[in-house]
């Protein structure tokens, strides 16, 4: 890699450092790291697969790709709940593998240092969630910060690369 190539890397990374996309889930705000988002686009028609989990809800065709979409409420173990204007798909770009993460609404891009990000509750007392890596303070509000290399294991990462 060339020095000049290496700079704008360099800059680019410095400029999404710390940046996370947050989004709703019922009453819970969630971030997810900006880098791992490559748009936001909103609810659209979907293409059922059979015999994937309940999670993956099918298939999008975005601009002639095909991607995988997740409703992030049942993968989180939460009700269903109808879809409406509000509802977004964040494509996400996961182990080179594009997946739509269907989320109730997007709230903004903030900022969260990693001063003011402590680690989830311990798993030994039962709190068991392996899709938090973090909690992010922003005043006196939490968001819970998603671990996007969590969210498909490597089997479902390849069965989700062979369908799109």
């Amino acid at each position: 890699m060339t020095k000049e190539l290496e700079n704008v890397t360099k800059i680019e990374e410095d400029t999404q450092k710390d940046k996370y996309l947050t989004f709703i889930i019922g009453k819970e705000v969630y971030g997810i790291e900006i880098k791992f988002v490559t748009e936001i686009i909103g609810i659209q028609q979907i293409t059922e697969v059979p015999e994937l989990p309940n999670y993956i809800k099918g298939i999008i065709n975005l601009r002639g790709k095909i991607i995988p979409v997740m409703d992030i409420r049942l993968r989180f173990k939460k009700e269903a709940r109808e879809y409406n204007d509000r509802t977004c798909i964040v494509v996400v770009e996961i182990n080179d593998v594009f997946v739509g993460l269907i989320v109730d609404s997007v709230a903004e891009v903030v900022g969260i240092s990693e001063n003011d990000i402590v680690p989830p509750p311990d798993t030994s007392i039962g709190f068991n969630n392996r899709y938090i890596k973090g909690i992010g303070k922003i005043g006196e509000d939490v968001k819970l910060l998603i671990d996007c290399n969590m969210l498909l294991n490597d089997e479902e990462c390849e069965n989700l690369a062979m369908i799109s």
